[in-house]
């Protein structure tokens, strides 16, 4: 096999630019699928703020959803990166197909189970007598795409950890674009309303996955997708799904979170407060992107050269995405203070959300640039197979501090929901810190040539 993107050679800088702006633009456009959704939602005549709060009752099933794909994708993509490295192609094929199967199998077993449990579900994240039906339209159309977004999102790993960006971005681009056309059609040209969003994002999950599986079988992919690969093999099963912990972890605490912060904000502010969280949320996942696209195209050119025993390169990696990492997150959080008005326009015009939203929205933000550190502490963690620490800092910032935080805090001083967003930064500060300064304590060191 051609030895093609060889990420042990030329500027290491270079390589992860090239790996992260298509990425960045990539991951932009799957956040889009949902994002986009909640944009037109939340400008239905006459209901938009109960149609976008009853959307924002299922971000923690589509979460949830994501994070086991995630656990495959993400899982299985750095020790693929490793084991290319060291010139073991047929490992890192292996290893391709393994989570191909796992994602298949796992992808079909969540839509049977949330099927089941869809109704007790939806009350327990929250759901009024006004908001339950919004909800359940969405998420019962939503359900019958759980196969292609495990497809779509899991396997697209694969194509950046071989090293092709530019497709990786166009995986995702091709839905995206079908999503943003048929979204208003479907929503307001044949009056389908929040049936409709669903629809538009099925077909568009569905043109993505299709999408992936032509390229990973197709030649221009350095490892193909065979049915010999795809033949499970439960050691190597254990090691994906171990790596693919933190990646896991990650989302499915934040999907525990957004439940907790929905439950406890309709206790103290009701519907209205369900609602300005889910358009935090929103702009939370747009404004993160960049570092999270920077932080996911630095881990293929750290495992390639960590398995390639190239540790300077490795260490100037972690160096470059630190800095950048840290001035984007304080340039981000300057932009959200001074202009919350901005973004919460553009998911509604109902004037009691914006209006209660601005200062929700400036103090759940207020420590975002400390959240740099535990993106690049994780990504560090995963590139260079150390899951034990992945999974803890995960684990650390959202269910050992954010949960209790977020019923906690509104019980002192009279806090409220504005408890509620103060978890976030107080969070970020305390599991942002420890988790970098333990990477640079643990792992920097042991990068010695």
């Amino acid at each position: 096999m051609p030895d093609r993107n060889d990420f042990s050679k030329g500027s290491v800088t270079r390589h992860i630019l090239s790996l992260a702006a298509p990425m960045t633009l990539a991951q932009l456009i799957n956040v889009l699928y949902s994002v986009v959704d909640r944009i037109y939602i939340g400008h239905l005549p006459h209901a938009s703020a109960q149609a976008l709060t009853g959307i924002g009752l299922c971000l923690p099933v589509i979460t949830i959803i994501s994070a086991f794909a995630n656990l495959f994708g993400m899982g299985g993509a750095p020790l693929c990166s490793i084991a290319r490295g060291g010139h073991e192609e047929k490992r890192a094929q292996t290893v391709m197909g393994n989570s191909f199967s796992m994602l298949i199998l796992t992808g079909v077993a969540l839509m049977v189970l949330c099927f089941v449990l869809k109704q007790p579900l939806l009350h327990l994240f929250g759901a009024s007598k006004d908001t339950y039906s919004y909800a359940d339209q969405y998420l019962t159309i939503y359900l019958l795409g759980t196969v292609f977004v495990m497809i779509s999102l899991g396997m697209n790993n694969f194509i950046n950890a071989q090293g092709f960006g530019k497709m990786g971005m166009l995986t995702v681009l091709l839905g995206a674009v079908m999503n943003l056309i048929l979204d208003p059609v479907l929503i307001f040209g044949f009056g389908m309303g929040v049936r409709g969003a669903a629809i538009a994002t099925v077909i568009s999950q569905a043109a993505s996955a299709l999408w992936v599986l032509l390229f990973l079988t197709g030649r221009k992919a350095l490892f193909r997708l065979d049915r010999t690969s795809m033949r499970l093999h439960m050691p190597l099963v254990k090691e994906i799904t171990f790596l693919g912990t933190s990646g896991f972890v990650m989302s499915v605490t934040n999907g525990t979170v957004q439940i907790v912060c929905n439950a406890v904000l309709a206790r103290y502010g009701g519907d209205l407060y369900v609602g300005i969280m889910t358009v935090i949320n929103s702009v939370r996942e747009i404004a993160t992107l960049p570092l999270n696209g920077l932080t996911s195209g630095a881990q293929p050119v750290m495992g390639y050269n960590y398995g390639a025993g190239c540790y300077k390169r490795v260490k100037s990696a972690i160096r470059f995405i630190t800095v950048v990492g840290i001035t984007f997150s304080l340039i981000l959080w300057a932009v959200v203070f001074m202009e919350p008005r901005f973004f919460l326009h553009l998911f509604t015009q109902e004037t009691g959300l914006i209006e209660q939203g601005i200062p929700a929205m400036q103090i759940y933000f207020c420590g975002i640039f400390m959240m740099a550190l535990q993106f690049v502490g994780q990504s560090v963690y995963v590139a260079l197979n150390r899951p034990k620490q992945a999974v803890f800092f995960s684990l650390f910032r959202k269910v050992i501090i954010v949960v209790p935080l977020t019923i906690l805090l509104p019980m002192i001083g009279g806090l409220g929901t504005d408890g509620v967003f103060w978890a976030e930064p107080v969070s970020n500060v305390i599991g942002g810190t420890a988790c970098f300064v333990t990477m640079l304590i643990t792992v920097w060191p042991a990068l010695r040539e």
